[in-house]
Parts: C-alpha cells; structure tokens; sequence
C-alpha cells in the first residue's frame, strides 16, 4: 500500500477509535446513547476491518475486544467471581458459516469429533445483563457486568424485579446470568411521565432498564415494573442438594426454571445451521410482536464439555455467536455525489457510497432528495453517514458524523449545468420547489428515461422489457416513440445481440399482452410532470375516459380534490401541446384503454384508510390496494393517527412499529381478507 494511503488508513483507524470510545461510554457508563446500536456496531465493523488488514494499527486498548465500560463511581464496585464476557456478532449468513468453520477447526485441533454438534439458538435481548448471586439458595449480591472483570453492585435495585427470586426452590449456591429489559408499555407511561415533570426521555427500552437499575433510589426502579429473563449459570455447587448437574445449555435452562427464574420460552435446540438459519428468519419476521426489544439470536453450542473445551478469546466465548437481525441502520461513506435526471426532466442528487449490508441487503446508492436537504444534513463527499433503510423503504441519509469528517470536504453546491440534460446543458430551479430540472426537454437521456418508465410495472407493464432492450431498439434505430413499440415483429429483433427466435417472440407477445391498459396506467405512462400513480388514479377515476381528461380545463381539474393547481396546469399544458396529442392519438390507435369501473358507495371497506407494509403470502402489493379501491377505501404510503389499519406480511419494518405507537390496528393478510368478507 502507498504510503499516502496507509496514512489515510492509521488516521480514520484513530478517528474510529476516539469516536468508538466517545459512544461506548455514552452507551454503557451514562445509559444515553447518541446514536443507534446499529450504527454504533456498524463503526466497531469497519475498524475490525482495518485491524485485520492492517494488524500494526490495532491499538492494545481496541474497543474491538473491550467488554462494555468501566464500573461508575456512584455503586460500590464488585469484583466477579466469574469473569463477564460479551458475544461477538456476525450479521450476514455467510458470516456465520465462517463462524461455524473456525469452530471445526479448533475442535479439530484439540482431536474431538465434529460429527454430532448440536446448537440451542435463543433469543438475544436488549436490555441490561445483571449477574446475580445466591448462597445456600438465598440472594445474596446482584450486579451489572462493567467491564467484564469488575460491576456494579444493585443488590437495592434488582431485588425490586419481581422475576428475580430473593430464595430459590433449592438450596443450593449458584451464579446467575441474565438480562434485566422492559416492555413497550412501559417505556411509554414511563416516558409519559418524564414529559410532563419536563425530565429528557429515554431514548429506548434497553435505554430505560439500565437507567430504572442504576438507580441509588431503589423505590424508584420499583415503580419501573423491570423484567428479567435467566439464561446462564456461570458457576454452582449442588453438593447439599438433589440437583443432577447439567451437561448441556438446554439442561442449563430447565434447572433454571425449576430453581423458579422466568426463562425466555423460545428457545430452540438445533442439529445443523439450516435448523438455525429456519429459526434466525422465524424471528426475523415475529421479532415486532414481542413485548421486549430482540435484536438478533444468541446460537451455542449445546454440549457444557464442548463450551468449556473451546474457552475464550480475549472478548468473547468460542462456543458462542449473536446473529444480529437486519440491521436498519449502519455507518458508511459517501464517495460521490451524482445528478441523476428523471423522466420528466428533474435532476435528483444521489449518494454513491460504499457498499454497506442494511436491512438484509447491499446498498450503495441513496437519494439524497434536493438542494434543501443537502444543505439541512450538511452532506459532503467524503463524510461518514448513518444510513437508514426499514423494510421497503428506500435507503436514506439520516446524519453526518462530524467527527469523522475529512479536512479539505467542501460543501456540495448545484453545478449550473448538467450534460446529460441536453442543449446547452443549463438547469434551472423549479417554482416553489427545492428542485431543480433540465431547461430543454429533448435530451437523449430524458428520451430513454421516458420510455424506460413507459414499459415498467407502474405504466404499461411489458414483462420482461426493461432499461436494456429499449436502449438495444434506440440504438439499432427500431424505435423513437411509444408508439414504434407497437409496430414491431419477431423478424426485427431476431437480428439484434443475444436475441434468438424464442427470445425475439417473447417481446413480441409481452408488447402485445400489454396492449390493453387501465386508464391511470395510460395517463402515469406519459411522464406528465406532477402526474404520479396516485394523482393518475384520482384522475381517471374522476373523468372517467381519456377524451374527457383530454378536453378538461384546468379550473375543472384543479376542483378535483387530490388534484390542485400545479397538477392541473401541467396536464393541460401537456395536452395543448400539438406533438402531444399527436403522439397520443396515434397511441390510442395501437392500444385498448379501459376505463375505471365506479366504486359502489358504501363498499364494506367505505372510508377507512388502509397502510401495506412487507410481503404478504398470496396477494401482491398492487393487488391488495386494487381490492382496497374496490370496496371503497383508501391506500396511503405512510403511518398516521388517520389511518385505520396497517397490513403486514414479512418484514414490515418501520411501518408496523408506527401502527404499535400510534394503536392504530394491524392486521395480517388472513385478517384482511375476513374484512374484505364482512
């Protein structure tokens, strides 16, 4: 590596490190984080990598393997008499077969038998872990884990959760690992409360467990209603007792729920990683219905003998791994800021950045809107970002992290031309917009983008021709317009690259399916500026016909509710044009436009406001809200206190939260259809 580089390297290595130390006290010495424990994972990821590569950089006090933070003075310390440790976490399926392949490895090396491993996968919860103590069945100390080799003591505290018993069913001496976590309700009458004494609120539930623990009050943490679930024994002696000693986790559990602790109930012992990838996407998508934060699977191995014959690293257990869930948020770099101009001639600022895994996939493009949210986030080629992305929502720049910033960044400023716009390249500002779009119309890039969106799902929906084909008949001269599309035969593309008879008729037959149209589609197919898929329905429902929209005055479609000025303007601009309408009459010619049936008044789904979020077993996104419009309601994209029902399927992400918080019902695609039917 060049030096220049290498110095690159050593300085984010150190910025990393500052900011990583700045956030883990913030987390786990003062119980309020600044940022999200997955961006907060996603800073600790990226400096692993440079440690990896770059072993000389890796600091003797990495926060790579340092176990949470230091006691605080407020509590009187406790030395554990079991060293705490902290999982280490994988967060790609790949990552954990890696995992399972260094853990051969080692088993290999010490000359055990790898043929019949067994796992028992649980599930990790974000709370606060406390380690409580019994003598001869009694509680005797409870504390947090610190750094691992020295806690807190709250004794005064924990022994106010009602989960953790103050004498067990058997007398025998025991350490006890779990997590202390509060529910949901909880949160929010706590948070209720905090707001009206005008206190700061917590920021979330693993926020307030550790805040309510670490109180000196301890009728304080009373009043908090914690929970907490038992999921470890670090050390025991059952001499004086009838208790057989465990020999596998899944024996570990049972004797803690006979010694009468609350265990989590969803615990699952696998035989392979099929058996725990099924259950890692079982709770992937159940995670939100229960009261406790999840953020991901804790997966041991099963065997007591095998746990204690595979140890430690300096961090973590070898005989153990956290498979985080998809992770909504992460930390990534942006490497350029590009201009990309739509269909309808408006230029949109896109982040191009470093490749980062969020939500289950690989993203590295996000839009960053217009000029005015640049300027609001502040964002600069070079900065380190928290992306966000939940769900089916499209990935978004939530912040910078200033204090990673490169020097010489500057601030992003609109270039006042854009080749791709055509002519003379020049942009100007939108009215009463913060968006800019080209000055002429005619460029070949808004040409291809047109019929691009012409062909998509939204518009006519000519299965299997996309951005490729169209620019194989632009650049062979087999199509200029709409139209040209319908005028095409097998013997024209058979000629083209890479196109065979077979594949040459299956355009043919998608171009001809796709001949019949419903009215919304044939309007939101034309790229009219502000004529989007909602605005096109509003439309046609309301006219009824092509030749109606086509002779409506602005003043009739600006009384449309949902419509308004700015769209009415542009349609009737757009349908005074002369090279319009011709290209429209002609289009009309090749094309049988069907026109919307009227909802019956009073559907059995009248009035009410309809939210879809994630995939739905049998029905697809489109047909779900086509069945909403059918029976009288109404489908809107975001979550309010105006919306009836939210309908989930898997991975809901965001959305199903909201509905939570607001109480606004949500149903599952079997409840959707009893509603359908009532």
């Amino acid at each position: 590596m060049a030096k220049d580089a290498l110095s690159g390297v050593e300085t984010r290595a150190k910025e990393l490190l500052a900011l990583i130390e700045y956030h883990r006290q913030k987390y786990h010495g003062e119980d309020s984080p600044e940022i999200s424990d997955e961006a907060y994972d996603s800073l600790i990821r990226e400096l692993q990598h440079i440690e990896i590569e770059h072993p000389e950089l890796k600091s003797p006090t990495t926060p790579t393997e340092v176990v949470g933070a230091p006691a605080g003075e407020a509590f009187q310390k406790v030395t554990h008499t079991v060293r705490q440790w902290s999982f280490d976490n994988v967060f790609s399926e790949e990552e954990l077969v890696a995992w399972e392949e260094r853990l051969l490895r080692h088993l290999e090396k010490q000359g055990h038998s790898t043929t019949s491993l067994a796992y028992v996968c649980e599930h990790k919860i974000d709370g606060l872990k406390v380690i409580l103590e019994y003598k001869d069945g009694f509680l005797v100390r409870a504390a947090t884990r610190g750094d691992g080799v020295i806690g807190e003591d709250v004794t005064h505290t924990a022994s106010t959760i009602q989960d953790i018993p103050k004498n067990l069913t058997q007398p025998v001496t025991i350490t006890v690992v779990g997590e202390a976590w509060l529910k949901e309700s909880e949160l929010e009458r706590i948070n209720e409360e905090r707001k009206k004494e005008g206190l700061p609120l917590f920021a979330n539930p693993r926020n307030a467990a550790a805040g309510s623990l670490r109180q000196l009050d301890e009728t304080v943490t009373a009043r908090r209603n914690l929970s907490y679930f038992a999921y470890d024994i670090d050390a025991y002696d059952t001499r004086t007792t009838k208790i057989v000693e465990p020999k596998t986790q899944l024996e570990e559990l049972e004797l803690l729920h006979k010694l009468g602790f609350v265990v989590n109930e969803h615990y699952s012992r696998c035989t392979d990683l099929s058996c725990v990838l099924k259950y890692y996407r079982m709770w992937t998508s159940k995670r939100s219905k229960m009261p406790y934060g999840v953020d991901g699977i804790v997966i041991k191995i099963d065997s007591i003998v095998l746990q204690k014959l595979l140890g430690h690293t300096a961090k973590s257990p070898r005989f153990g791994i956290a498979y985080k869930f998809p992770a909504e948020q992460a930390t990534t770099v942006v490497e350029d800021i590009q201009l990309q101009v739509g269909r309808t001639g408006v230029l949109t600022p896109v982040a191009h950045l470093r490749p980062v895994l969020i939500a289950g996939s690989v993203v590295s493009r996000a839009t960053l809107h217009n000029e005015d949210q640049i300027k609001r986030l502040d964002v600069r080629v070079g900065d380190t970002i928290i992306l966000q992305k939940a769900g089916d929502v499209i990935p978004e720049v939530m912040s910078v992290v200033l204090a990673l910033r490169p020097k010489k960044a500057k601030p992003y400023t609109f270039p006042k031309h854009v080749l791709e716009c055509g002519g003379d390249g020049r942009i100007e500002r939108v009215q009463g917009t913060a968006a800019y779009r080209c000055v002429s119309k005619d460029s070949d890039v808004l040409h291809r983008r047109r019929l691009y969106y012409f062909v998509s799902k939204s518009a006519f929906n000519i299965d299997g021709v996309g951005p490729r084909i169209i620019d194989l008949l632009l650049d062979n001269a087999l199509i200029n317009t709409y139209v040209d599309l319908f005028t095409l035969t097998t013997g024209d593309l058979e000629g083209l690259p890479s196109f065979q008879k077979k594949a040459a008729q299956n355009v043919i037959d998608a171009i001809s399916n796709a001949r019949k149209v419903p009215l919304r589609r044939l309007l939101v197919s034309l790229s009219i500026d502000h004529v989007g898929e909602e605005t096109a329905r509003i439309i046609a429902n309301h006219f009824g016909n092509i030749a109606a929209i086509r002779t409506a005055s602005v003043e009739m479609l600006a009384g449309v509710h949902g419509v308004g000025d700015i769209v009415a303007e542009s349609l009737v601009s757009w349908m005074e044009s002369n090279a319009n309408t011709a290209l429209l009459d002609e289009l009309l010619i090749k094309i049988i436009v069907e026109n919307p049936k009227r909802s019956a008044a009073g559907g059995a789904l009248s009035g009410k406001t309809f939210v879809f979020t994630g995939t739905l077993p049998t029905l697809s996104r489109s047909e779900a809200q086509e069945l909403v419009r059918s029976y009288g309601g109404h489908v809107t994209s975001s979550v309010s206190r105006q919306t009836d029902y939210v309908v989930a399927g898997t991975d809901p992400g965001s959305k199903a939260e909201k509905a939570q918080q607001l109480k606004v019902t949500v149903l599952d695609e079997t409840g959707f259809k009893k509603l359908l039917d009532s």
